[in-house]
């Protein structure tokens, strides 16, 4: 053993030493406190006799405490740190103790001092052991003085965010922020205090406020956001007022960091590093109400497939169906490094999920029938799909045999299996699609539309088909392009200054798409009972040039001064604009928030079935030229099928 590992070890030996005697310390005056508090109390109770009798209870009382105080750890407590659940904790310690007090002294054939002796006994008690460490935690808080370069901060939200916070800063030593004021949430708490930081105002009222402390000449260098509730516009809202000040904008830490359980509210360091504001929060929406129960039905105690379980959606999927418990889970995925990824967080998340991380293609049709004649998925979600536009163009057969001709070989395995229900991932690339990628997608998703129907009608496998627009932070989307290129310093590269895309997180994303699943498995009166699409709903669509600018100000930097913004112009296959909805296809509620659907346009599944054929055909074969014009004839209103894709065969 080296000199350093030593000298480790006899540094651990001697804080555990010290540690005991602190915990025997607090032993010795807690039984000291409570001989005292017996005294109290049989004053209390008799005040012209107030001599304990017999004379020792209390020794009593002090045996009492350290009896019914083991088992709460009463010696255990910081007093330092002393909080409302070791008060509680004290509160039920006095209780029993003097409980126990009062059975010793009936057990004895003593007579109580007076019949409000328990009473007080339990009072004394718990005043006795609660003021002391009271006081010493006031005696030992730190000084409420910032530091001189402390910044000055307004803390916006309300709740445990800004409590927790507000008292993490109290225990810092450093005092690094002092706290002009709070905005809440609610305007039900205007006037009032928390931690003695007055609240001034609503969040909805940050300009005014600003303008009442900028006359006092007290304007903040930093809104602290202190409430997970102030996302998507609303925090919109608060980047765009601080942009005109020239006031910074962060987030305060999670509420379990700064929680007093945590590692560093226990030896008395706050951890109060602000975090960036994420882009995820500026496009976020309020969640919608989910039918949560209905999930469980639908996943739970069932055997659960999942196709593309190492994309975005596809490891959404996975976790959140993993957390309804299903019977087991089958990842699929052509990829090895991201089924190994996601199977190796089920297996540290839940351990006790029987689960299956199979490598395959979607478009090997003998092994996709193979997996599920022997696994037998109740359930499938089909995520798995090449999905990146320019990469599809240049290799459409790639394409239309994952997207398409894969869709139907999962589907038409699943079914003979004897799956209940196969829930189809389609992409608003799908609507007029001017890419392969999109237009065989819509050919998915008319195969998917006529299976449905003819299920519906003469029963077997029934199959939802849930589109919506890009998910925040998948692979290849623009977030994670926007940040590898803000690292490198910029530029930032957007194809065209009006291009306009919808975005959710994928999270909610695969919330919405479990949704859709209940409701489509359901009896639901939906107005849309065959081949109807569920689209999710995605609020507006954002402008990509304006998504660039707002993630260099998040970065603290700006736009076209520090970080140049560059337009490379439209890849092939790409649109200035997506769509939700075909022209003929108009949006029909759903009644479920979040949802809405696309009436249908279906053909014939067992016409769709021979053209599928032909297009395979056509892929073994490697003729690039007639799998587009068989493409265009499937999904009329692709009319674009690139020269790089029409040139010939790809390698």
């Amino acid at each position: 053993m080296t000199f350093r590992a030593i000298s480790r070890k006899n540094r651990a030996v001697m804080t555990f030493g010290r540690s005991q005697f602190r915990i025997a310390v607090n032993f010795l005056l807690d039984g000291v406190l409570a001989a005292l508090a017996v005294i109290a109390a049989c004053w209390l109770a008799v005040p012209a006799h107030p001599a304990p009798a017999p004379a020792l209870l209390p020794l009593a009382g002090t045996g009492a405490i350290w009896l019914i105080g083991v088992p709460f750890g009463l010696a255990r407590q910081h007093w330092r740190f002393t909080s409302l659940p070791d008060l509680t904790a004290i509160g039920a310690i006095a209780a029993l103790a003097a409980l126990l007090i009062v059975l010793l002294l009936v057990g004895v054939g003593a007579a109580l001092p007076s019949a409000s002796f328990p009473v007080l006994l339990a009072l004394t008690f718990g005043l006795g052991l609660t003021a002391p460490r009271l006081l010493y935690r006031i005696a030992r808080a730190p000084r409420e003085t910032p530091a001189d370069d402390a910044e000055t901060a307004l803390l916006l939200g309300d709740g445990e965010g800004a409590e927790l916070f507000l008292a993490a800063l109290g225990r810092d030593s450093k005092r690094r922020y002092r706290v002009l004021g709070l905005l809440s949430v609610s305007a039900r708490e205007i006037g009032r205090r928390i931690h003695n930081v007055s609240i001034l105002g609503t969040v909805g009222e940050l300009g005014a406020a600003l303008d009442r402390l900028a006359e006092s000449e007290q304007t903040p260098s930093v809104l602290i956001v202190a409430s997970g509730e102030i996302i998507g516009s609303g925090l919109r809202a608060i980047l765009a007022e601080a942009e005109t000040r020239g006031i910074r904008v962060a987030r305060a830490p999670s509420p379990t960091v700064l929680a007093p359980t945590s590692l560093a509210a226990t030896e008395g360091i706050a951890d109060l590093a602000l975090r960036p504001i994420a882009i995820e929060d500026l496009l976020n929406r309020p969640q919608v109400a989910l039918d949560r129960e209905g999930m469980a039905r639908l996943i739970q105690g069932r055997r659960v497939l999942v196709t593309g379980a190492g994309g975005s959606i596809g490891s959404e999927l996975a976790r959140q169906v993993a957390g309804f418990g299903p019977e087991s889970i089958i990842l699929l995925d052509s990829s090895e490094y991201a089924l190994w990824k996601i199977d190796l967080e089920l297996s540290e998340t839940v351990p006790s999920l029987p689960r299956e991380a199979i490598i395959a293609d979607v478009r090997d049709r003998t092994r996709i029938e193979a997996i599920c004649a022997r696994l037998r998925p109740e359930l499938v979600f089909h995520a798995a799909a090449l999905k990146h536009v320019p990469i599809v163009e240049a290799n459409p057969l790639e394409g239309m045999a994952t997207n398409a001709i894969g869709t139907r070989n999962v589907a038409d395995a699943a079914r003979v299996s004897g799956t209940a229900l196969m829930v189809l991932i389609s992409t608003d690339k799908a609507v007029n699609p001017s890419s392969v990628m999109g237009a065989s997608k819509r050919l998915a998703e008319i195969y998917a539309q006529g299976w449905d129907i003819a299920a519906r009608r003469d029963g077997g496998m029934r199959i939802v088909t849930v589109r919506f627009g890009n998910v925040l932070g998948s692979t290849g989307s623009v977030v994670p392009l926007f940040r590898r290129q803000l690292a490198r310093g910029g530029p930032l590269t957007v194809t065209h200054p009006d291009m306009r895309r919808y975005f959710m997180t994928v999270r909610e994303a695969v919330s919405l798409v479990l949704q859709a699943s209940v409701v489509g498995d359901s009896d639901a009166d939906l107005p849309v009972t065959q081949g109807g699409i569920f689209v999710l709903d995605m609020g507006e669509p954002v402008k990509i040039v304006d998504l660039a600018r707002q993630m260099i100000r998040l970065a603290g930097l700006r736009p076209d001064a520090d970080i140049p913004i560059r337009f490379t112009g439209l890849r092939p296959g790409e649109k200035l604009f997506e769509e939700l909805f075909h022209g003929a296809e108009r949006p029909i509620e759903t009644g479920f928030p979040g949802l809405l659907m696309a009436a249908p346009r279906v053909a014939d599944s067992a016409f769709i079935g021979r053209a599928l054929d032909e297009i395979q055909g056509y892929v073994d074969r490697g003729e690039v030229p007639a799998a587009l014009a068989a493409l265009a004839r499937l999904v009329p209103e692709f009319r674009n099928p690139t020269p790089l894709a029409a040139s010939g065969p790809t390698g």
